[in-house]
């Protein structure tokens, strides 16, 4: 209930003050679990993704942001799952694989951390290539864009402007193939979404 309210409120919000886009919808498995992998460049990541999925989707999110009593509560009511950074976290990656495997959306960040300014695209970790082989389910790329203008890296106050976010065709992953080789792709994936 609490994740439904949210996402309608955000993209109230988004639509209000960002004029909202969302593209590739159709995208998005009506029924299954899946991964949703999207470029990182953001804290408004995550609120641009949730809202733009029609399906309610479970995020991972750094352990230290539920140190904050109000967000440790908001962050719980919308099953965020904490997550160990510069760790493997083994507890987080069983909580995913168990989500996906019983038919729910789970949403990374191939990339691991928001890059800066400067750099375009930072390197995927390893990780994801792991949950979407572990996860048996497929992969769609989503890609966004405008939340490094509206809230970039250090930014103390939101910039109204243009977000977006288009939903790429489902990746199904090969067996067998190397973990790294596997998040590379996806990376790929989302890299080519930002050119159409």
């Amino acid at each position: 209930m609490w994740y439904r309210f949210s996402r309608l409120v955000l993209l109230i919000l988004l639509k209000l003050f960002f004029r909202f886009e969302v593209k590739g919808r159709e995208n998005i498995p009506k029924e299954g679990g899946f991964i949703l992998a999207a470029n990182h460049v953001s804290y408004l990541d995550p609120v641009a993704v949730g809202s733009a999925c029609p399906r309610p989707v479970h995020f991972m999110a750094r352990d230290n942001l539920f140190l904050k009593p109000v967000l440790n509560s908001w962050l719980k009511a919308v099953e965020v799952i904490p997550l160990k950074r510069n760790a493997a976290d083994l507890t987080a990656i069983k909580t995913g694989l168990q989500l996906v495997r019983k038919g729910e959306a789970l949403a990374l960040f191939p990339e691991g951390t928001r890059r800066t300014g400067k750099d375009k695209y930072l390197n995927p970790e390893p990780g994801v290539g792991f949950l979407a082989a572990k996860g048996n389910v497929p992969v769609i790329p989503a890609f966004v864009s405008g939340t490094d203008i509206a809230m970039p890296r250090q930014a103390r106050s939101l910039r109204l402007t243009k977000i977006s976010v288009r939903f790429g065709k489902e990746i199904h992953i090969e067996r067998g193939k190397p973990y790294q080789e596997i998040s590379d792709l996806i990376m790929a994936n989302i890299k080519q979404l930002s050119n159409v």
